[in-house]
C-alpha cells in the first residue's frame, strides 16, 4: 500500500481517470472539466496544473485518438485515397466526395491548432480550478441547449451509412463552415467546455444533421487529439513523467476500452436523437458540483 500511495497518482485513481476521459472526450460534457473537477470532489492531492497530471493525461489522449482513428479506419482510408486523388489532379473534383471531406478536415484542423498552441497553457493556468470548471459546465450545457434550438433544419433521421453521410458533410459544408467549426473547438481549452459538445453544436449552426455534425466531430477529433498528444508525449518520457508512467499506461487501456463502446454508442444514438440530454446533464452536474464546492 505505501508504494501505491508514494506515487503522485496511484493505479486507483489512474483506472478512474482513465475510464473518465474514455467517454466524456467523445460524450459533449467536457472531458478536461471532469478531470479538474472530479479529484477535487473526491478529496485527492492531483491539480490540473501539475506538470505530472498533465503528462499522466498525455497517454490517455493519444489511446482516445488511436481508438478513433481504428474505428474510422475504413473511412480514413476513403478520405486519405481522395486527398491523393486531388493532388495528383491539381484539383478537388465534384465527384471526389472523399478528397473534399479530407480536405475540409483540414480546414477546420488549422484554427483549432494555432488557438491551442498559443492559449493552451494560458486558459488552463487561468481556469484550472473546479469552481471554476463547475461554473463552465453549466455554461457548456447553455451551448448545447442553444445549438439545438438555433440549428439552421429540423431534424431528420438520415441514413447511417457512413459513404452518404460524408456525401451530404462535403455537399452541405463550405470552407467557411469548416473553418468556423474547427475555431469554436478552441473553447474546449477551458476546463468546462467540451470539444465534441462545441463542434458538434458547430455542424449543427451550419446545417448538418446531428448524425452527420457527430460524424463530422469524430472525424475532425482524431488529428486533433492526436497531434497534440503527439506534442506532448516526449514529456511522458522525460523527468515530469517519473512516477506517473505505469499508472498512465494503466489510464490509456482504460480510456481505449471507454472511448471504443463510447463512438460505437454515440454514432448510433445521434442518428435519431439530440444533444439535448447533454445539455441538461451539464447544466445540472455544473450547479450541484459549484454548490457541493463553495460549502466543502
Amino acid at each position: 500500500m505505501l508504494l501505491l500511495n508514494a506515487a503522485p497518482i496511484s493505479y486507483a485513481q489512474a483506472i478512474i481517470l482513465g475510464l473518465l476521459q474514455g467517454f466524456s472526450e467523445l460524450f459533449p460534457i467536457s472531458s478536461l472539466g471532469h478531470s479538474v473537477i472530479l479529484p477535487q470532489l473526491l478529496g485527492w492531492d492531483i491539480h490540473q496544473n501539475d506538470a505530472y497530471f498533465i503528462t499522466f493525461l498525455i497517454a490517455t489522449h493519444l489511446a482516445t485518438a488511436i481508438v478513433l482513428f481504428l474505428f474510422f479506419l475504413e473511412d480514413w482510408l476513403r478520405i486519405f485515397a481522395g486527398m491523393w486523388r486531388s493532388l495528383v489532379e491539381r484539383e478537388v473534383a465534384p465527384d471526389n466526395t472523399d478528397g473534399r471531406l479530407g480536405w475540409l478536415l483540414v480546414v477546420g484542423t488549422i484554427p483549432a491548432g494555432i488557438l491551442g498552441l498559443l492559449l493552451q497553457d494560458a486558459l488552463r493556468s487561468v481556469f484550472a480550478s473546479a469552481q471554476s470548471a463547475a461554473f463552465f459546465l453549466m455554461l457548456n450545457g447553455v451551448l448545447l441547449y442553444g445549438a439545438e434550438r438555433l440549428r439552421r433544419r429540423a431534424p431528420i433521421k438520415e441514413t447511417s451509412d457512413a459513404q452518404a453521410s460524408d456525401h451530404r458533410i462535403a455537399a452541405t459544408t463550405s470552407w467557411r463552415d469548416a473553418l468556423g467549426i474547427g475555431a469554436a473547438q478552441a473553447i474546449a481549452l477551458i476546463p468546462g467546455f467540451s470539444r465534441s459538445g462545441a463542434s458538434m453544436g458547430g455542424g449543427l449552426l451550419v446545417g448538418l444533421s446531428n448524425e452527420d455534425a457527430a460524424r463530422f466531430s469524430f472525424l475532425l477529433a482524431t488529428p486533433i487529439i492526436g497531434a497534440a498528444a503527439a506534442l506532448k508525449l516526449p514529456d511522458l518520457f522525460g523527468p515530469t513523467g517519473d512516477g506517473v508512467r505505469g499508472p498512465a499506461l494503466v489510464a490509456a487501456l482504460c480510456s481505449a476500452v471507454t472511448a471504443y463502446f463510447s463512438v460505437r454508442f454515440l454514432v448510433r444514438y445521434f442518428e435519431t436523437n439530440r444533444l439535448t440530454p447533454f445539455a441538461a446533464y451539464c447544466f445540472a452536474a455544473g450547479i450541484v458540483c459549484s454548490i457541493y464546492l463553495a460549502v466543502t
